[in-house]
């Protein structure tokens, strides 16, 4: 069983990670400005070793060119006699569908003061990915990921490559590196993130695209059980909803 002592309480912290995919299936669907737009933003990375169509299918990693295909989340239910971790994915081919019902989650389960939300690499990656594609969507910010104004001890966000760092922040370790270090189940057992945006367009199987988000969600839990000196949830102990 989890014992749950630290300053932050589990039940307090919604576990979460994202799936994106490039916005359209191909470079040609772009129209001419938004090609010329992504070759300018791409330059520094492509330099001259790919052409901006050979690298549009990494356009996923920027809010700009991209869109949200699944949003999983997870959290902890103290409730009973041993803890849970309940699991459940927001996976859509409408992204507006899936921003909204995510907003709805946490305006109505998670917006308490002392409830944070935590990802892996969430702080550079997820958390900002989101609200730009909410923008971009016409969807007002929930709280909890406005951060316009507040001083970085108001921001309700944790982060477990930040907390890896121990203030090295030149340091990056990937999910599945710190996972293997620390004897959990690795969660890239079926497919990894350079394959999202194949079975998204090429196989169109979002189950898969769920399976594969839920199981990064999973890691970063574990992996703050870990941090934080608690035993790691068992199979027993994992729910879907």
């Amino acid at each position: 069983m989890v014992v749950i002592q630290k300053k932050i309480n589990l039940q307090n912290i919604l576990f979460l990670d994202i799936e994106t995919v490039p916005e359209y299936e191909n470079f040609e669907d772009l129209d001419t400005v938004k090609q010329a737009l992504f070759t300018q933003k791409t330059q520094y990375q492509r330099k001259d070793e790919f052409t901006a169509e050979e690298f549009y299918h990494r356009a996923g990693i920027w809010a700009e060119f991209g869109k949200i295909v699944c949003i999983s989340v997870g959290y902890f239910d103290v409730s009973g006699l041993e803890n849970t971790f309940r699991l459940k994915s927001f996976c859509d081919n409408d992204e507006a569908s899936i921003l909204l019902n995510f907003k709805s989650l946490i305006n109505h389960h998670f917006n308490l003061p002392q409830q944070v939300l935590c990802g892996h690499n969430a702080k550079e990656f997820d958390f900002p990915f989101i609200a730009r594609r909410m923008i971009i969507q016409g969807i007002d910010l929930p709280e909890k990921l406005n951060l316009f104004g507040k001083k970085p001890w108001e921001i309700p966000h944790l982060d477990t490559l930040e907390m890896w760092k121990f203030g090295d922040y030149k340091h990056y370790t990937s999910l599945n590196l710190l996972t293997n270090i620390l004897k959990i189940p690795s969660p890239k057992e079926d497919i990894d993130g350079s394959m999202v945006a194949q079975v998204y367009y090429k196989e169109k199987d979002l189950k898969r695209i769920a399976k594969y988000c839920e199981n990064d969600v999973l890691a970063v839990a574990q992996i703050y059980l870990r941090f934080n000196n608690n035993s790691l949830l068992e199979k027993h102990q994992i729910i879907k909803v």
